[in-house]
Order: structure tokens, then C-alpha cells, then sequence
């Protein structure tokens, strides 16, 4: 169909143009164009201008079906159109044709041969004429300025016999006024000599142009002027000296005029016939395009009407599909056939509304339980592919505002598709599809079509667990290990100081076998005390205490003992003070600076290869957040357990450090968490809320008073 338009639109083009140049071909005042070449110039233009017309009518109404409810390709308006096209294009070209002879034949009859040969042969004798009293004015005029010269050589101008010379002259020539004048160039023309019965101003016929003429060789020139004839001539006596005679009657010049006025009026109306004979047939051509137009118009409208009840039972259908079971179209006024299929419809949308009301509702109960519940619940069908989840699921997974309905479950929690690959029906899985890891312990449920997971997470289960177990692993090595200690290291010291002289074979292994024995009873009762204080942290006792100067002292004792490292605090815009555990928070800070520290050190080059430390203070509203940034190493892959007991990147490394901090962090209702610094580290942030840690001091001073009311119930009752 675009070739075919294109082709039409060229077509149309090609005929406007050979029209045009047929049109112009000929000159002005030529006679009409004969009736059947204008019908074929008609109706060879109305044929493509008539089909782009129905193309345009296709175009359009395919784009009304496309906007309408019922869509597809529209064929029904195209039909509708191409038909009613069809019925209005063909009557109206045989009506136009007809109407173009009928009234070309009719405007012949008058611009017929023998009435344009009659008006042409008289304008012809008027012109004949007209030019014949010309000629005899010019010769005459000639003539007499041969005379006039041969009189002028006898007698002066001014003798009274030339005056009566002048007059004989013209009454013998039939010449009725007459002027003697002399033209030099560059003046104004003289009257040297006048005949003028008529008291007419003679010397504004006379131009200049007809007198350089003159000068020039010619012998005489017409000089046209009202109500008759004149003629100018060289006067051959003297230098630019000229003749003038002219005959003036004014029922010669009315005969003149009017002869003049025939011919113009001829040729007007010959030009209007022509102008009238295109202007009918080019109004026959608008309105033939304007009853085809119309008719495109009705086709669209009634096809639209046609349409519209369909429209709305379309509608409504999809409407039902989409879950609108009101979803109803309007009542016809008629009983037809689409009236009937439109109340049917209506029953059976009422009937299907009623029936899941019920549904609904057990649905939205369904969807309320499943969405207040904590435990993941995901439902998929046989081709494992997501059919609903709950918000606790979305939370699990991560999925965040990624869509998941129809996605495969691999693609959002490939553990769980591998426990259906496996078989298992309950298991504990390791989730990785978050920003940590997560343990969650999933069982799956067989049902019709498909399958149902329900997950839980325990993660945080499972870490307090293996936290009490270390706590009490910690309390057991600490009791058992911290009591052969200290006489392990008196009897090493004892066996120095009073066997040191007395060991003469060998006194420098000696003393230094037992300096190795009392450093390491020391090591090992550090490493107890950190057991011991990881088992059993004493109850913090909250005060009002300046935050900036328990991170300068934290701060302080490293640079002192890391001149190489840059440590650097930053303190804005923060409240001067902090409800807290001074010693407590105070050994937090200082523990985790101790890991920037280290991390810096087990970097290439080590520690003097430089390095810098910032801990940061900073409040948005009631949160107060202490960062400690490095630029060391930066986090292990699984930084989740960086927190649990025994847990460490590092040789020699006790992994009570940060699980001491956590908890610090926990008894100031706080909470930690880990990120990498740009360009290389890691950021310690710790943050806390003032509104939690404000009332616990009035708390500590109650109890303090022997009040009955424990701290710890009354943190956790705040909480």
C-alpha cells in the first residue's frame, strides 16, 4: 500500500502538470478548448486526486481501529470506506462529465465561427479604417510642409498673406487645425505659427519622443489625441523647425472610439469565456472531491458506529481479565443481536462477580497473613518460576523494587532452586544474594502445579549461639588456665633470683630460659584476661561524658607508639557531650583503632610505608556516628563474621577484638557496621541513639541509691 500511494501522489503530479502546460499553451484571447479535451483534462485529474482521497481514508480509518477498544487492522472501516467511496465516485464522474459537454457545447454555440468571424471582420474594418485616415493625414501633412516652405521663401511668417496661406492650406487638405513649431533639443517647444478653431492645447500632444523621431529620418509620426487624427512632420526650411496638421471631428473620433471599444469588448469576452470555461469545470472538480470527501467522512462515522457497541464488549472483556468483574457495558436501546450478546454479557459478569467475592476475600486473608508473618514464604509453579512471595521473602532475598513475579527462581535464590534439584524437603542454606551472607533454614512444601518455601532467617540465632558457646569456652579456659599461671610464673622468677648465681656451666641460658618462661605466662595471661573480659564484661555504668575526649585519648595512645601512621580526628557540628561508659567506649575506640593500626602494617611495606587514620564524630538528629577510617588492607570477603569469637585476618590475633566492640556497641543500644573507604581501606561506623542513652544515666544514679530497679531491665525495657 505505500508503493500504491506513492504511486498515486506521482501520478497525480504528472496530470497536474500536463494540465497546466495544456492549459497555458496557447496566447491570450485564443479561442475556447474543445468540450471533450477539457472532460478528459476533468476527469483525468479527478481520478487520482479521488483515490488519494480514499487513501487517506484508509489511513485514518485504520488509525481509529487501532485507538479503538476492538484494535486489529481495522478491515471493517476500510471496507466501509473503500465502499461508499465506490458508490459516490462513480455516479458523480458520469454526472461531472456530463455536466462539463452540456455546458462547454452551450458556451461553444455562442463563440461559434461565424459569430467570432462577424465580430473579428468588423473590428477588422474599424481597424482598416482607422489606419487608411492615418495614412492620408501623414501624406497630406507631408505635402503641405513642401508648400508651406515654398511660401515661407517668398514672404515672411509674419505677413498676413502666410496666415491665409496656412488656413487655404488645410481646408484644401480636409484638415481642421494646424501649428508651425520649432523643437531644439534641450528646450521647450516653441509655437511659431497656429491654427486652432478648436482652442485645444495642442502643445501638450506633441512630445519629444515624436519629434527626435522626425530629427532622426523619419518622415512624418501619428500624434493620437482626441476626437482625431494629427500627424507630425519636418518643416524643410530652417533648422529644427516642424509642421503639425491634424483633421478633428468629434463624430469621427466617437466612430473611432467605438470601433476601438468593439474590439476591446471582443477580446474581453472571448478571455472571459475562456476564464468561465475553466472556472466550472475546476468547480465541478472541488465539489466532485467534496462529495467523495463526505462520503469518506459518513463511511468512518458509520463504521465507528457499527463498531462502538463491539467496542465496549471488547473493552469490558479485557476489563474481566485484567480482574474488574463490574466491569459492564451500557444497556442497548435496541433488541438486535448486539443488544442480546450485551445483556448476556452483563448476566454473566454479575454471576462471575458473585462467585469470587468469596475468593477474594480468602485471598486478601491469605495475603494479610502471609504478609504480617516474619518467615519467608515464596510460591512457584512447575517450571519454577515465581507466583507470589511475601514481603518477609522480598526482604530475605534482597530483591529490592526488581520485579520477581514470573522470574525463575534460580535467577533470585539459586540455594533454594538447589535444594529442589537435591531433592531435600527441609535443609539449612547459606544465602549469598544479599550485601552479607545469611543462614536460613528453608523447608519446602509440594502442592498443585508447583511447589511453597517457607524460609526463616537465623543467622542471628545461630551467631548468639556460637557467641554463649564461646563465652562459656572463653569462662572454662579462663578458670582452668589462670590458676597453674601464677605459680608457673613465682617459680620461674623464684628459680632466677636464687639459682642464677648458682648455674655456673651455662648462666646466660640460664636466665634466659627463664625469662622466656615468665614472658610467656604473661602472654598467656593477657590472652586470659581477654577470654575473661569477653565472658564476662562487667555492667557499664552510664554518665554524661565528653565524647571528643575519650577519642582523643584513644587516638593518642597510637600516635605515640606509630610516629609513621597519620592519624587525624574530626569532631563537627557534634553535641559536647554523650550519655555512655567511659571505660567501655574508651576500650571500643581504642580496639578498633588497634585493628586500622594493624591493617596499615600488613600492608606492602608495612608500617613505614605510611599510612593514615581518621575517626570522625558526627550527629544527624538524634544519632550520634563514630567512624574510624584506614587506609590499610581493606575487608575480607566474608567481613559478616568479622564480629563473632575467635574470628581474625591475622597471625597471632586472639578474634576477641571486634567481638569485645560489638558488644560494647550492643549495651549502648548501638549498632556497627562495616564498609570499604574509597580508594582503598576500610570504615568502622558506630552509631547511637541519644534519645535511647538519655535516660539510662538517671537509671545508673537510681541504682546506684539502692534503688530495686535493675539497669539492665531498665535498658531493655527503653529498647
Amino acid at each position: 500500500m505505500p508503493f500504491v500511494e506513492l504511486g498515486t501522489v506521482i501520478a497525480q503530479i504528472a496530470i497536474g502538470i500536463t494540465t497546466y502546460l495544456v492549459l497555458t499553451g496557447g496566447v491570450p484571447g485564443q479561442k475556447l478548448l474543445t468540450p471533450p479535451l477539457v472532460a478528459l483534462l476533468l476527469v483525468a485529474n479527478l481520478v487520482p486526486a479521488i483515490a488519494l482521497l480514499v487513501l487517506f481514508g484508509r489511513r485514518v480509518a485504520k488509525g481509529r481501529a487501532r485507538r479503538s477498544p476492538v484494535g486489529g487492522s481495522g478491515r471493517l472501516h476500510v471496507r466501509l470506506v473503500g465502499i461508499f467511496s465506490l458508490l459516490a465516485s462513480v455516479p458523480m464522474l458520469l454526472v461531472v462529465i456530463f455536466a462539463s459537454l452540456l455546458f462547454q457545447y452551450g458556451v461553444s454555440f455562442w463563440f461559434s465561427d461565424h459569430a467570432r468571424g462577424t465580430l473579428e471582420g468588423a473590428a477588422e474594418v474599424a481597424k482598416q479604417s482607422y489606419a487608411r485616415e492615418e495614412d492620408r493625414v501623414s501624406r497630406n501633412s507631408v505635402a503641405m510642409s513642401g508648400d508651406l516652405a515654398d511660401a515661407l521663401g517668398r514672404v515672411s511668417m509674419d505677413d498676413p498673406q502666410f496666415g491665409y496661406y496656412l488656413v487655404s492650406q488645410l481646408a484644401q487638405r480636409e484638415l481642421t487645425e494646424g501649428m508651425i513649431l520649432r523643437a531644439q533639443p534641450g528646450k521647450e517647444i516653441a509655437s511659431l505659427a497656429l491654427v486652432n478653431p478648436y482652442d485645444r492645447e495642442i502643445g501638450k500632444f506633441i512630445t519629444t519622443g515624436m519629434v527626435d523621431a522626425v530629427r532622426t529620418g523619419k518622415n512624418s509620426v501619428v500624434v493620437e489625441s482626441p476626437n482625431g487624427i494629427g500627424a507630425l512632420t519636418k518643416l524643410p526650411i530652417g533648422t529644427d523647425n516642424y509642421l503639425y496638421a491634424a483633421r478633428i471631428d468629434p463624430t469621427y473620433g466617437s466612430q473611432i472610439q467605438r470601433a476601438r471599444i468593439v474590439l476591446r469588448d471582443y477580446r474581453d469576452l472571448l478571455e472571459r469565456s475562456r476564464k468561465l470555461q475553466l472556472q466550472f469545470n475546476a468547480a465541478l472538480f472541488i465539489i466532485a472531491l467534496l462529495i467523495v470527501a463526505i462520503a469518506v467522512w459518513i463511511a468512518l462515522n458509520v463504521a465507528d458506529r457499527l463498531v462502538r457497541p463491539v467496542g465496549e464488549l471488547v473493552d469490558a472483556a479485557r476489563r474481566v481479565t485484567a480482574g474488574d468483574l463490574a466491569a459492564r457495558v451500557t444497556t442497548p436501546r435496541t433488541h438486535d443481536e448486539v443488544g442480546t450478546l450485551a445483556n448476556a454479557f452483563n448476566r454473566m459478569t454479575d454471576r462471575l462477580e458473585v462467585q469470587t467475592g468469596d475468593l477474594e476475600r480468602r485471598r486478601a486473608l491469605i495475603e494479610a497473613v502471609l504478609s504480617s508473618v516474619t518467615a519467608g514464604v515464596v510460591s512457584i509453579d512447575s517450571e519454577r518460576n515465581v507466583r507470589l512471595l511475601n514481603l518477609s521473602a522480598q526482604t530475605l532475598l534482597s530483591t529490592g523494587n526488581m520485579p520477581v513475579m514470573g522470574r525463575k527462581l534460580l535467577d533470585i535464590a539459586p540455594e533454594l532452586d538447589g535444594m529442589l534439584e537435591r531433592g531435600e524437603l527441609e535443609g539449612i542454606v547459606q544465602l549469598t544474594s544479599g550485601a552479607e551472607p545469611r543462614t536460613l533454614a528453608a523447608k519446602i512444601v509440594a502442592d498443585e502445579g508447583g511447589h511453597v518455601l517457607t524460609f526463616d532467617d537465623i543467622t542471628e540465632q545461630l551467631l548468639d549461639q556460637r557467641r554463649a558457646a564461646w563465652s562459656d569456652v572463653a569462662r572454662r579456659i579462663a578458670h582452668e588456665i589462670k590458676n597453674p599461671l601464677t605459680p608457673i610464673q613465682l617459680a620461674a622468677e623464684r628459680l632466677k633470683r636464687r639459682y642464677a648465681k648458682e648455674i655456673t656451666s651455662d648462666p646466660a641460658t640460664f636466665v634466659r630460659l627463664t625469662e622466656t618462661i615468665v614472658r610467656q605466662v604473661g602472654d598467656l595471661r593477657r590472652m586470659v584476661d581477654e577470654f575473661s573480659s569477653f565472658a564476662r564484661m562487667p555492667k557499664p555504668v552510664f554518665r554524661e561524658e565528653s565524647l571528643v575526649d575519650i577519642a582523643r585519648q584513644a587516638l593518642f595512645l597510637h600516635e605515640v607508639a606509630h610516629p609513621a601512621i597519620s592519624f587525624d580526628l574530626q569532631a563537627d557540628d557534634i553535641a559536647p557531650n554523650m550519655v555512655c561508659d567511659r571505660r567501655q567506649l574508651g576500650q571500643a575506640l581504642t580496639n578498633v583503632v588497634k585493628n586500622a593500626v594493624e591493617a596499615i602494617q600488613q600492608q606492602e611495606g608495612g608500617e613505614e610505608a605510611g599510612g593514615d587514620v581518621t575517626l570522625a564524630l558526627s550527629q544527624v538528629g538524634d544519632i550520634v556516628r563514630i567512624s574510624v577510617a584506614d587506609s590499610g588492607i581493606g575487608l575480607p570477603a566474608d567481613r559478616g563474621r568479622l564480629v563473632e569469637p575467635y574470628m581474625t585476618t591475622r597471625a597471632g590475633g586472639t578474634g576477641l577484638g571486634l567481638a569485645i566492640v560489638k558488644k560494647i556497641v550492643e549495651e549502648h543500644f548501638g549498632t556497627m557496621s562495616f564498609s570499604d573507604k574509597a580508594g582503598g581501606g576500610t570504615v568502622v561506623s558506630m552509631d547511637f541513639d541519644t534519645l535511647l542513652l538519655g535516660p539510662l544515666e538517671r537509671s545508673a544514679a537510681v541504682e546506684c541509691g539502692n534503688d530495686p530497679v535493675p539497669t539492665e531491665l531498665t535498658r531493655t525495657g527503653r529498647a
